[in-house]
């Protein structure tokens, strides 16, 4: 997705950043390269909480829906490109090869504890992946 930013220059701060399609969504950095890369990281990690909490992530409309808005007014225009795929949690069915005994071990600890075999198998990957 590639969402429009607004940076703003105060003179004695660093380059303050808006993301506009994001309300809350704020960043800043020493120059405007570094006010873009911070911006990048900002709008995945607000993303990130908008999914978190349930909330719908906002399409990006393009700077000059923007402009007219007076709380803008004299800010620098960039455009910062993200790629939110990996922040998806849409399930997705996938096709995978578990000899007949680790399955049978597998549902019946899944059973055990009240879950389902992929909502066991998804736990597992996710404790696993954070270590």
């Amino acid at each position: 997705m590639r969402y429009p930013i607004v940076i703003h220059k105060d003179a004695e701060s660093d380059y303050g950043v808006i993301v506009p399609d994001l309300p809350g969504c704020f960043s800043a950095g020493d120059s405007i390269d570094d006010a873009i890369t911070e911006a990048k990281e900002a709008i995945e990690c607000h993303v990130e909480g908008l999914i978190a909490d349930g909330d719908a992530v906002p399409e990006p409309q393009s700077i000059e829906a923007h402009q007219a808005n007076p709380e803008y007014a004299g800010g620098v225009w960039a455009v910062v490109t993200v790629d939110l795929s990996h922040l998806n949690d849409k399930p997705k069915r996938v096709n995978i090869t578990i000899p007949e005994r680790l399955l049978a071990l597998i549902d019946a600890r899944a059973a055990q504890s009240g879950e389902t075999r992929s909502g066991f198998l998804v736990r597992g990957a996710m404790d696993r992946l954070a270590h």
